[in-house]
């Protein structure tokens, strides 16, 4: 009998109002129920948002260093739970158990990161132009925080927007991908265990079309958190501009690593191949472009393909598995469309490019590790979001050409250049479109206290992670004191 989960709303557990529900499974084994879950809908979303509204008056008067207490007890919690969450999560989306594990680790320091944030909210002073004046700007609550995560991390992403949110005063209501509902709901359990008050966080199952649409739409939600595709992106900046919400959007990217001739190749092909086929390559910063100089192409091409072919595929609960199954059915369709769109515009598959025949991986969404060469910038697979473990290779004549190369999609999240020519590396920093650059190393390994993003159609210019979050789900407020005792006029003309 798979175990029953619920929505949490006002400090309780509740089955959708509409008594729906819908499964959860495992995509490397897809016979095993990971847990039953509420298909909520919009009158679940209401009851979730007056809890939020209800509770935000006495959350917004806590102390903020209170709220980072309660946030150190979460990451000390998670240290705790962190193999059974892991293990859970790899149940759940698939990715092998020694990334699930970092996955968890990310939520515990963005945990302990918020906590000390608590003390340093910090403000701002300056001179007033007119005698016996105070003036400072402090950071105030905005409220409700309508919060919009995605499967591939869920944990961390969910972190690197809930504890910030909370630690500035707002409230959340919570809607987790329907791929990964437990894991979203264990991260809750933990938030209570660790005391955040009744109505504070509320998680509502369901899909997208229904529950992330009610969010977004509600007039009492003031800000929205969303991570997603780019088209998504672009449908809730639209519905969010009809009450002027507050909107962070962290969208798609197509992300490429350069690799120059003077470059260490075997770091440059441990950084590819952990780049493209971490996750199974389904990250937003997953290396999905190979950028090689054309003197060193041919080689390295070599290298790549008899790594790849040797990557092990399997159940990531598993030892020794590198590269897991597609999170579901559809994901790999998708894969699967793109790997015959390369093939028919001239691209040439060296690796994979098919789904594995073994028995072994008859019950799970596996796709073996793919790579294709002549691709050109023009092709589809070079310019669109694949969310797959497939990897185009291109060649460029110099770095000028490389960089020309990587800046010609509409993302422009993460990006690699493997060099030991540090003032080629510097131009690469100055001139590479992207909002992450990494000098040696692969395209993804964000880290907690750093600001995460990225340019162009990546997102709409807010950054999560670091400090730089805290902005987002803060509100500036300006305040004058002005302690002559009498009239003073400042905006005019007192010269």
């Amino acid at each position: 009998m798979a175990k029953k989960f619920r929505n949490y709303i006002n400090g309780k557990w509740v089955d959708a109002l509409s008594g729906q529900t819908f499964e959860n499974r495992n995509p490397a084994n897809w016979d095993e129920v990971i847990g039953v879950f509420p298909k909520s809908s919009k009158e679940d979303v209401n009851d979730a948002v007056k809890s939020a509204r209800k509770a935000f008056e006495a959350w917004r008067l806590t102390p903020a260093p209170k709220r980072g207490d309660i946030l150190r007890k979460v990451g000390d919690l998670m240290v705790a739970k962190k193999e059974e969450l892991s293990r859970q999560m790899t149940k759940e989306m698939g990715k092998v158990l020694a990334e699930t594990r970092g996955d968890v680790q990310e939520g515990i320091d963005t945990a302990y990161y918020a906590g000390t944030e608590g003390r340093r909210l910090f403000g701002h002073t300056a001179p007033s132009e007119l005698s016996n004046k105070f003036n400072m700007a402090i950071r105030v609550p905005i409220g409700v925080a309508g919060i919009v995560t995605p499967w591939n991390f869920p944990m961390a992403i969910p972190t690197w927007k809930i504890f910030p949110a909370l630690l500035c005063g707002n409230t959340i209501v919570f809607k987790p991908a329907s791929d990964t509902p437990a894991t979203a709901t264990s991260l809750v359990e933990i938030l209570i265990e660790a005391g955040v008050p009744e109505g504070v966080v509320n998680i509502v199952h369901g899909g997208g079309g229904e529950v992330g649409n009610a969010i977004v739409g509600h007039p009492d939600v003031d800000l929205i958190s969303f991570t997603g595709s780019t088209g998504v992106g672009k449908k809730i900046s639209v519905m969010a501009s009809e009450t002027l919400k507050r909107v962070s959007l962290e969208l798609g990217g197509k992300n490429a690593q350069i690799v120059m001739p003077d470059a260490d190749m075997e770091l440059a092909l441990e950084g590819v191949l952990w780049g493209a086929f971490g996750t199974t390559g389904q990250r937003c910063t997953a290396t999905s472009r190979l950028i090689l100089h054309e003197k060193i192409h041919d080689e390295f091409v070599k290298m790549l393909v008899k790594r790849v072919e040797n990557l092990k595929l399997g159940d990531g609960l598993k030892k020794g598995v590198d590269v897991g199954p597609c999170v579901n059915e559809d994901q790999r369709k998708t894969v699967q469309s793109y790997v015959e769109i390369g093939l028919e515009q001239g691209a040439k598959i060296v690796a994979g490019g098919e789904i594995p025949k073994d028995s072994n991986f008859k019950k799970g969404w596996f796709y073996r590790p793919t790579v294709f060469t002549n691709v050109k910038p023009e092709h589809r697979i070079a310019k669109e979001e694949i969310f797959g473990p497939v990897l185009s290779v291109l060649k460029a004549k110099s770095l000028d050409h490389a960089i020309q190369i990587l800046n010609d999609t509409i993302y422009g999240l993460s990006s690699s250049l493997y060099t030991r020519d540090v003032n080629g590396a510097f131009r690469a920093i100055r001139d590479i479109k992207a909002g992450i650059t990494y000098i040696n190393a692969p395209t993804i390994g964000a880290e907690a206290h750093m600001p995460f993003g990225g340019v162009k159609q990546t997102g709409n210019g807010h950054r999560e992670g670091g400090w730089a979050v805290y902005d987002f789900f803060s509100e500036w407020k300006t305040v004058y004191i002005d302690y002559s005792g009498g009239l003073q006029r400042a905006q005019i003309d007192n010269y």
